[in-house]
Parts: structure tokens; C-alpha cells; sequence
């Protein structure tokens, strides 16, 4: 399957990091005028953006670079990499220390995606809708029920499933995200990883 002008041009500036028009020209054999027409494309996208450089002498040039929508145009690639470095770790590290490890991540994880809320004073429904943003700004799909004495927090998928089909550690960050909106830890009743139809945590309703 042949690839793309506008993905040789990605794949370039993944490999760079940062090129004018004439280095991605030259880098993907074609004219300069004809690697413009599809910068712009992808930059329309949001894949790649630009800067000005400037220098003693002359005018300053556009230089172009990925951006994180444009990074995450490999997926696949990052996938192996991080499960290869997970299983080194694992290999390395005694299992309590790993455990810890995946919790102080998902801990800091949960602090910087809720550091500016103001759920203090919230009523536990209202924190459950602003959980229910926030992790879908993940890439979680959640929704919430009320049963009983109890509130259910369902989670439809996981943005991490194929890191936990092998480590399971990583369902500690949907865990942290909920008691840290919530500030009640959840208990955890089923697991898409278990071959359940989706993730269930269960929160007490206050007294």
C-alpha cells in the first residue's frame, strides 16, 4: 500500500521534530510549491503547527512541527513502545513497588486534570456530571445512575483497554479520577478486562 505525500509529511516531522517547506520538500522528493498546498491541509486539521524563526539577517521562516493531535496519528507505535517499557518494569521491580508506582501516577494524573475544579461544596450529583466531562475529555464514555443508598458510575470504555488486557494496574487511574471528583473511593464491581459489558464502580450516596 503506497503512502500518502500528507503522511510522509507527518512521518517526517515525527522523525525531525521540526522542518521549513524546503527541508520537507526535499524530504519527500516533491516541489515546494506542491508541499505547501498539503501543509496548509494539515494544518487546517490541526496535525501539524508553525513558528517563526528568526535569524541576524534576513526574514524570519516558518518552521514546522507536530502537534499532539498530530503525534497521535501513531498510535500503534506508542502502544508497543509502552508496553514494552511496562514489562520491563514489571520485570525489574518487585510487584508491590510496581503497584504503588501505577497508583502515584494515576494519583498525579487525577490531581492535574482536577486542580482547577471547585466541587468543595458541590453536591455529590453535581460532582458526578463534572466527572462525567472530565473523563470524557480522556476518552471515557460514563454515565451515572442512582440505586438505592448508592450511586453507580458506569463506564462504557477505557482510552487504556489494551494496556490493561496485560496490566491491569491501569484501571487505578479511572479508580483515582472518581474518588478525586467525588472525594469518596469507589468500590470497583465489574471490569470490561473480565469480560463484563462495561466497567461498574459503586460510590455510597451521603448521609
Amino acid at each position: 500500500m503506497s503512502i500518502s505525500t500528507q503522511e510522509r509529511v507527518l512521518k517526517t516531522l515525527l522523525l525531525r521534530q521540526e522542518c521549513t517547506i524546503n527541508e520537507l520538500a526535499e524530504s519527500v522528493d516533491i516541489k515546494p510549491i506542491s508541499v505547501r498546498h498539503h501543509v496548509n491541509k494539515l494544518e487546517a486539521e490541526g496535525l501539524i503547527a508553525s513558528t517563526e524563526e528568526r535569524h541576524d539577517v534576513g526574514r524570519p521562516r516558518l518552521v514546522y512541527s507536530l502537534t499532539q493531535k498530530g503525534i497521535e496519528q501513531f498510535p500503534k507505535r506508542y502502544l508497543s513502545l509502552t508496553l514494552r517499557l511496562l514489562k520491563q518494569l514489571k520485570e525489574s521491580l518487585p510487584e508491590k513497588m510496581v503497584g504503588e508506582l501505577f497508583r502515584k501516577i494515576a494519583q498525579d494524573m487525577a490531581g492535574e486534570l482536577t486542580e482547577d475544579l471547585e466541587t468543595g461544596n458541590l453536591p455529590l450529583e453535581e460532582r458526578l456530571n463534572i466527572l462525567k466531562d472530565l473523563m470524557a475529555t480522556e476518552g471515557f464514555t460514563v454515565a451515572w445512575k442512582k440505586v438505592g443508598d448508592t450511586y453507580h458510575i458506569i463506564e462504557a470504555n477505557c482510552p487504556y483497554h489494551h494496556v490493561g488486557e496485560t496490566h491491569r494496574e491501569i484501571c487505578t487511574v479511572s479508580q483515582e479520577l472518581i474518588a478525586n471528583v467525588t472525594d469518596v473511593p469507589p468500590t470497583q464491581v465489574t471490569c470490561i478486562l473480565d469480560g463484563d459489558a462495561h466497567c461498574r464502580y459503586i460510590v455510597p450516596a451521603p448521609e
